[in-house]
This record gives C-alpha cells, structure tokens and sequence, in this order.
C-alpha cells in the first residue's frame, strides 16, 4: 500500500465504483454499511436516494425505510452529492469522487459526534437533452422534502469536486433565478445569498486560499431550485484554469448564461470553458484526472460547514 490518498479509506473503493458494470446503488448501499454509517433510502419518481444522518446513541448504524426524519436542535447542514452518471462516463470527477468526499466527512463527522448535519446521495441528477428540470431527480425529492416538513435545511451541492486545487462557490443559483416572477423570489434570493456568504465565511475561518466565485455547470442545485428549496453549489477547478475563465467570461457576454443552460456546445467554442469541465459527461471523465492530493481541502471545508 502507497501513502497516496487513493489507497487510503474510502478511497481505496474509488476505482471500483467508477468500474463501467458497477452497481452504482448496491455499491454505495455496501459502503455505507461496511462504515457504519446510519442512513435511510429514500425512492421518490422510481430515483433511488440515500440520506445519511448522525449516528443515535441506543440505534443502530444503519436504516432502510421510506419514511426518514432527523430531529436538530437547529436547522441542519445538508450536503448533497449525486451518485449517478452518464452512460458513457466513467463518471470520476462527476460525480464520484464528491460521494467519497461526503463519505468521508460523515466518517470524521461521526467520530467527532457531529449532530446537526445530513448527507444525501442524489440519484438522477444527469438528464438526456429532451429531459426538463423536472424529471430530474433533485426536484422530485425535493418536493419529497418539502411535503415531510424536511426543506428547511440548508443544502449545499457538491458536484465535481475531485480536479483541483480552487474552491469555486458557484453563481449559478442567481442565472438559474434571473428571470423569475412572484412574491417569492425576493426571499429566496436572500437565502441562496445566505448560504453564499455561509460558505464563503467559512473559507476565511479556515483560512483558505484560492476561493472564487464563478457560475458553474448545471447541477442538483438547478432541481431544488425548481421545486423552491434554495441551494447553493460547490465545485472546484485547478488554479490555472480557474484564473484564465475569470477574463473569459468577462470577454464574453452570455457564456455564464449558456453555460448553466447547457447550450454552450451549440453556441460556444468549448476551448473557452475550463478544460475539467470540457471532460464530464464523457469517456475522458476518468480515474487518472483526479488529483487526490488536494482531496483533504474539500473535507475540511465540509466538515467545518457542518458546524454551523
């Protein structure tokens, strides 16, 4: 065994979740068992999902049943991966190595005794190009959520997470509201901008270096969205891409637009979006494009935005 963190615990399992015949759901669902992690799955519109919780003192690590609730003294921290992939994407970077990541952070967070934090594993959150936010499996848990009294938690998406040393904290949530109408929208304006300045106060907290703030790929926040539970998306890219997109993006009126509604392949040069980005949903989605040595970042990050 190297000291890579690839071959530490979760890790070690990366390469075979991301194996083209893998079970993706079984194989999670085996995970979170062989770590104890207490949890219930959640099937909403046939998507299959997993919401892990704190460990009880006097229950047991683990629970199946459809009906989850989670009792805090405070509104809890959730923190969303999605666990599914495109057909024809190893699927490494989106979205595997963030489940590891909440895997972890519910790891470390369960042996601190952490209490006021959920972690769900999303299913379905790609979509073919005919589908609408709707079908996608976000929105109909999150109007799950919101029917069982459980939306008012705080949810942050972790998507992307495994190339790169920069925090983005993603814009996306503001284009995705741009055009909304109603009485409604001022406040979740407000509260996507809460979450917002929530993640950003916890980089200086742990005093981080390399954080921006740029509009990212459609993600699981577009579907919570829809269904009206603000959310906001974190993601990361390598320095010397990230930098470079900043001038792109100001030279370019309308990428950040195309960009989170999935059109910049029709109406966009891909060379101007990063190249991290230009590989998911594909076959160059892989194993070797990780960079595990800043893995740790993102923990850190997640574990302390649990505690707020």
């Amino acid at each position: 065994m190297t000291n890579s963190p690839l071959s530490e615990v979760p890790y070690r399992y990366l390469k075979e979740f991301i194996a083209p015949e893998t079970d993706r759901f079984a194989f999670l669902n085996a995970l979170l068992d062989k770590f104890g992690l207490r949890r219930s799955t959640l099937t909403i519109a046939g998507n299959r999902h997993f919401m892990v919780f704190p460990s009880q003192e006097g229950q047991s690590s683990t629970k199946s049943q459809n009906n989850p609730a989670f009792h805090a003294s405070s509104v809890p921290i959730v923190m969303v991966a999605h666990y599914d992939r495109t057909a024809d994407s190893p699927g490494a970077n989106d979205n595997s190595a963030a489940v590891f990541l909440l895997i972890e952070t519910a790891m470390k967070l369960k042996q601190k005794k952490g209490k006021n934090w959920i972690i769900i594993f999303t299913d379905k959150e790609e979509l073919t190009q005919d589908e609408g936010l709707t079908s996608q499996g976000s929105y109909t848990l999150a109007m799950g959520l919101r029917q069982a009294g459980l939306g008012g938690g705080r949810f942050f998406i972790f998507d992307a997470c495994g190339t790169g040393d920069t925090l983005i904290i993603s814009t996306t949530a503001d284009h995705l509201m741009k055009n909304e109408k109603g009485l409604g929208i001022i406040k979740k304006r407000q509260a996507v901008q809460q979450l917002r300045n929530l993640a950003l106060e916890t980089t200086r907290e742990l005093q981080m270096d390399k954080v921006l703030l740029l509009p990212t790929p459609f993600s699981d926040d577009a579907g919570f969205l829809r269904a009206g539970i603000p959310a906001q998306t974190i993601t990361v890219l390598p320095g010397k891409e990230a930098g470079p997109f900043i001038s792109v993006l100001r030279n370019k009126p309308g990428l950040d637009q195309a960009l989170v509604n999935r059109e910049i392949q029709k109406n966009y040069d891909l060379r101007l979006i990063p190249e991290t980005w230009r590989y998911l949903n594909g076959p160059g989605d892989s194993y070797p494009r990780l960079t595990p040595q800043h893995f740790s970042r993102v923990v850190r990050f997640a574990c302390a935005l649990s505690k707020k």
